[in-house]
């Protein structure tokens, strides 16, 4: 039995730590697709395993002041990817901005702070939010994040004055 638990032990801190990859291909379906011609522009992609992240990510949120309600969201998301771009286009931002008008996401806000844009997008079937994308928008680079869980439009909006708030 105990060759067993430690069988078991090995392969879930195997699939742990392979769910956490960090590539040089894009993991986001707009920027995967083969046909659009990105100009020397240069990915980094990151699937997040929330296992290991959701408890430092609390700890920052605490350590920077945010409310409890703000921190008990965290709970709510079951997948996050990241993907930034290095020598990202306006035009190519522009289209992945028409790609998810496609796509039926909503543009919920769009906050401005030190000449970066912070842009959330959601995908809302009727009162579920399944689909978050978070698009960071700065001279140097793009920063996308995708979240994934079970939200309301009450916890986007707490999210969003929550950051508008500083």
């Amino acid at each position: 039995m105990k060759i067993l638990k430690n069988i078991f032990l090995a392969f879930l801190t195997v699939f742990t730590l392979q769910s956490c990859i960090v590539s040089g291909k894009p993991n986001m379906d707009f920027f995967s697709d083969s046909g659009y011609d990105f100009k020397g522009a240069k990915f980094t992609s990151i699937n997040v395993p929330l296992m290991m992240a959701k408890p430092f990510i609390k700890k920052a949120l605490r350590e920077d002041g945010e409310s409890e309600e703000v921190i008990d969201l965290i709970k709510k998301v079951s997948k996050i990817k990241v993907l930034t771009v290095e020598n990202g286009s306006k035009e190519m931002l522009n289209d992945y901005a028409k790609y998810l008008n496609n796509n039926n996401y909503e543009d919920w806000a769009t906050v401005k702070h030190d000449g970066e844009n912070v842009n959330v997008r959601v995908k809302q079937n009727g009162d579920a939010i399944k689909n978050m994308l978070i698009t960071v928008n700065s001279s140097k680079e793009l920063v996308f994040v995708d979240v994934k869980g079970s939200f309301t439009a009450d916890d986007i909006s707490k999210i969003i004055n929550s950051v508008s708030d500083k």
